[in-house]
């Protein structure tokens, strides 16, 4: 669940044809699954605890904040972060309470706060999933190979297992394994090759315009917007099984 930020404008680009769709690759925050509370209400309940008061609605503002301006891990080829990403995240939480609260935490605060954070997070019951998304899987997984790429760590597998998810895809693909987050063409150069197929029989399907769409076009990968309520899971696998792929996201040729 790494920050991507604002991207460019886009629009879907309407073509008529048939598409070998083989793969489907699924972003998981925002597409998947969700908190199952609001951000700014868990960190203040747990900041509570270690006697540290902010109103949830001033953190939730920080993290936005901070979420956007901060960039995402990246590695050079081949190397990866030794501690599963997990020293960005506390880097991120600790920004978090410097902007809501005015000062930083004192470190012996900060290091205790963040390790109950950052278990709660780890564990399914601090995720829900999206109601279209069990049956659109089932749906797909009939013909498809799904796979799930998505800027988050190795606590991932544990929540979609959690949650009945994990046995639909063949692979979980995670920018902390990566050592590149979406919209770096890393992330979707892996996925392509535990595909082992072409970009034009593939789908990603993801939230956000710059980490999915934007990224998937630059690795000339067809996508689909979720847009809730009106985009939607349901609407994804009618258009599969009509083949009236009309209206997702394709690369400019």
């Amino acid at each position: 669940m790494i920050s991507c930020g604002s991207g460019r404008e886009t629009a879907p680009v309407f073509f008529d044809l048939i598409m070998p769709l083989k793969t489907v690759f699924f972003d998981a925050a925002g597409t998947l699954i969700s908190p199952a509370e609001p951000v700014g209400s868990t960190y203040a309940h747990f900041a509570a605890r270690h006697g540290v008061l902010v109103k949830p609605e001033g953190v939730m503002g920080a993290f936005r904040e901070v979420w956007k301006a901060t960039s995402p891990p990246l590695y050079p080829v081949g190397r990866t972060a030794d501690d599963d990403d997990r020293e960005w995240w506390r880097s991120l939480v600790g920004a978090v309470f410097l902007r809501a609260l005015g000062q930083p935490l004192p470190e012996s605060t900060l290091s205790g706060l963040f390790d109950e954070l950052y278990f709660h997070y780890a564990q399914p019951e601090a995720w829900s999933v999206f109601d279209d998304v069990v049956p659109a899987l089932s749906d797909l997984a009939v013909d498809h190979r799904l796979l799930v790429l998505s800027n988050f760590d190795r606590r991932l597998r544990d929540i979609l297992a959690g949650h009945g998810l994990l046995s639909f895809f063949e692979r979980v693909i995670i920018s902390s394994e990566v050592g590149a987050a979406k919209p770096h063409p890393r992330m979707f150069q892996a996925a392509l090759k535990a595909a082992d197929s072409p970009p034009d029989h593939c789908l990603h399907v993801g939230d956000d315009v710059r980490c999915d769409l934007e990224g998937a076009e630059d690795s000339r990968i067809p996508s689909f917007h979720v847009k809730r309520p009106e985009n939607g899971l349901d609407v994804l696998v009618q258009k599969v099984r009509t083949g009236a792929y009309s209206g997702l996201h394709w690369p400019l040729l």
